[in-house]
């Protein structure tokens, strides 16, 4: 009888694995203090919102992920969870948790100047053309339907200052704060449900099964808390991406041949 070799785990990839600051901790204490208030129906909201369900077409878009492996650079679950590390951890990923951060504090304040020039922003803070259609596309879908479902007084507000596409980040944080939800978890769940449909895609493109998938799902788990911490204390000015392969993956996207996804 013929022995089976197990597969070796995959090891959780953290590009930057430190411990959060005292500056962070003392965030995230303050905030989770306020939590302890919060109404329970903001988690059913949070998580219908996120889930792959909600009316917004992320599964026809794959951040360039589909070129990526097609050309080789993506190959198996090892180096899916690599590009996606860094994706998340110093490009798209990062880019677009301190738009999130700050739309959120913006819309949570009343600050509607800054909301409208973050909203601004975060639809010109894109690389390329597909990368636009897929952030803007997501978030005025996300926007609609959340209107039509879950209302509330921020998303009017947005609607009425700013008349230009809304990138996906900016939608779902000025959502969250809205209805009242902090913004550590909201972060941490839209980071985790972006990665979430990014390891979609590789499933689907390499081909991947469904329990590698979430083996590479599992060990992003330190890349998007990590990835949530630096977020929250990052600036405008440190907006900024280093996966420069990951952005020529959705330029080359663009013009590939056969393709599944509309990014």
């Amino acid at each position: 009888m013929a022995h089976k070799e197990r597969a070796a785990p995959l090891r959780r990839a953290s590009p930057r694995k430190r411990g959060p600051s005292a500056a962070v901790r003392d965030v995230l204490d303050s905030r989770l203090r306020g939590n302890e208030r919060e109404s329970p129906g903001t988690l059913y909201r949070l998580m219908a919102w996120l889930s792959p369900g909600y009316p917004v077409g992320a599964f026809s878009y794959s951040s360039g992920i589909e070129w990526a492996v097609e050309a080789g650079d993506i190959k198996d679950a090892a180096t899916l969870l690599n590009w996606l590390s860094v994706m998340l951890a110093e490009g798209g990923g990062y880019g677009d948790a301190v738009l999130f951060a700050h739309a959120h504090r913006s819309a949570a304040a009343g600050d509607d100047a800054a909301l409208c020039s973050i909203a601004e922003l975060a639809a010109a803070f894109t690389p390329t053309k597909e990368r636009h259609l897929e952030t803007t596309a997501q978030g005025n879908a996300f926007i609609e339907a959340t209107r039509a479902a879950w209302p509330c007084a921020a998303l009017e507000t947005l609607k009425a200052i700013w008349d230009g596409p809304v990138a996906y980040p900016v939608a779902v944080a000025v959502a969250a704060a809205g209805h009242g939800m902090a913004l550590e978890p909201a972060l941490a769940a839209y980071l985790q449900a972006v990665g979430a449909n990014w390891v979609s895609a590789g499933v689907r493109l390499i081909p991947l099964g469904q329990t590698d998938g979430q083996r590479v799902l599992a060990a992003l788990e330190s890349v998007v808390s990590g990835t949530a911490e630096r977020a929250l204390l990052a600036k405008l000015d440190d907006l900024g991406s280093a996966a420069f392969r990951a952005d020529l993956a959705s330029a080359r996207h663009e013009t590939q041949y056969t393709r599944l996804f509309r990014s």
